[in-house]
């Protein structure tokens, strides 16, 4: 892969290349990504979605809005000095096409900004709630009438692919979705592959995937504009990682392995101690003890080793980086940076006491099933209503359904798959309490 291939700023629909010696550094193409993304209604909705505790309205627990937000940070900061060194070494970056280091901030901060656009409500319950509707409940009667990948599209139901139709998917008189650079594109796609063959390899590209079989077209336009390299054969298809989706995955590692234990934390999930221990094991090498010791409030304390801690991981992470870039552009790097981290377990450590006191915890577990609840409900009366009015037998009850629907998504489908990935896609761009609001209504409950 090329650098100069792979920072591409042509957006869907162009009929001509954009040069970057030719931007206007005051509305660089790179930061309309952001401002775009930061501008969309998919966006504004992760103000109410769960990132660890659903339903919560606790004012110090992170949102996927602001858990978003922290990672553009995070990936802003990675992608500028990742950039900095990328353009020492190939200046002709620089001096012949006008990369500049802040262009590679912008790149994986904007696809930062958008990794968890496409999350349904109640966190990665709502992906299986999805799925299992498919694979266990009602839905399986449609296994029939769709592909192999198709179906598997529906019953391994993925908040990255979702993201990427999110993004990139036309809806009348607005083509091209939000229409961001293929650059942006590249750095969120961290599983460029589709959902057949499922996890061929132990490759960290092919854990999941990346889009629905409605995406597949302008998915390849992509990865060809980019110079992505092809890693499957016959009818299936796979590329290997843009470079900067490492960067991507980094910092999104990076902020729940720290943020979600200091959310544990302020919970009164972990004790204090566990943190301070888990912690200080991160930033031994920099932690100012004087300083430490003037924070008088667990707050201010657990404050300053969450900031410290970052700062590290970040700097270890660019490390791992450079140290592969060749590798990386070769394709030969089937790791996370972090999984190379020399903090690795110490990540490991805190992952584990997370999973054990935060994500497995009574108040995190009752509120997911109730969010499985909600969801299968959601699923089942408005798959319903929409076949219904397909075949032309949809009653009053499935009329005043459809009307509750945003008339946005009042699309009509022809076949299965589109208008039940359709339906799934509408129920996943509610919020966690507009998932809540639109159940009670479903059910006469107007409580």
């Amino acid at each position: 892969m090329q650098w100069e291939q792979l920072l591409s700023l042509r957006r869907q629909g162009d009929a001509s290349k954009r040069l970057r010696k030719e931007q206007d550094d005051t509305r660089l193409g790179f930061e309309v990504d952001y401002d775009r993304i930061i501008f969309s209604a998919a966006f504004r909705s992760l103000q109410d979605k769960t990132q660890v505790i659903p339903l919560s309205k606790t004012d110090f627990v992170h949102t996927r809005l602001t858990h978003s937000l922290e990672v553009s940070v995070v990936g802003r900061s990675l992608g500028r000095l990742v950039g900095k060194k990328i353009l020492d070494n190939h200046p002709y970056l620089q001096e012949v096409h006008g990369y500049q280091m802040n262009d590679f901030g912008a790149i994986v901060a904007a696809a930062c900004l958008a990794h968890d656009i496409g999350n349904p409500p109640f966190g990665h319950s709502g992906e299986k709630a999805i799925g299992e509707y498919f694979s266990i409940g009602k839905g399986q009667k449609y296994q029939a009438e769709l592909t192999p990948k198709q179906w598997q599209d529906l019953i391994d139901f993925e908040g990255n692919a979702n993201g990427f139709s999110v993004l990139t998917a036309d809806r009348p008189g607005v083509e091209g979705g939000i229409r961001i650079s293929y650059a942006t594109l590249g750095a969120f796609m961290k599983y460029p592959k589709e959902s057949l063959p499922k996890k061929p390899t132990s490759a960290i590209a092919d854990k999941k995937y990346g889009f629905f079989q409605s995406d597949k077209s302008f998915f390849q336009d992509v990865a060809a504009e980019l110079g992505l390299i092809s890693n499957k054969t016959g009818n299936d298809i796979g590329f290997e990682r843009h470079p900067l989706a490492y960067l991507v995955e980094a910092a999104d590692d990076i902020c729940y392995t720290v943020i979600d234990f200091e959310d544990g934390i302020n919970l009164g999930l972990v004790s204090e101690d566990y943190a301070l221990e888990y912690l200080i094991k991160l930033v031994k090498d920099t932690i100012d003890t004087q300083k430490y010791k003037t924070l008088v409030t667990k707050e201010d304390r657990i404050s300053y080793l969450r900031a410290l801690a970052i700062g590290t991981l970040i700097q270890d992470a660019v490390r791992v980086f450079l140290e592969n870039e060749s590798a990386i552009l070769a394709g030969n790097f089937p790791y996370s940076l972090l999984d190379k981290s020399r903090f690795k377990p110490q990540m490991d450590d805190i992952i584990k006491l997370s999973v054990k006191n935060i994500y497995q915890s009574r108040e995190v577990i009752e509120k997911e099933i109730t969010g499985y609840q909600i969801i299968n409900v959601l699923l089942d009366k408005m798959i319903t209503a929409f076949e219904n009015q397909v075949q032309g037998s949809a009653t009053n009850y499935d009329k005043l359904l459809l009307q509750l629907v945003p008339e946005k998504h009042r699309v009509y489908k022809e076949n299965t798959y589109d208008r039940l990935l359709h339906i799934c896609h509408f129920i996943s761009l509610l919020t966690d309490g507009n998932a809540l609001l639109f159940y009670r209504n479903i059910n006469g409950n107007h409580d």
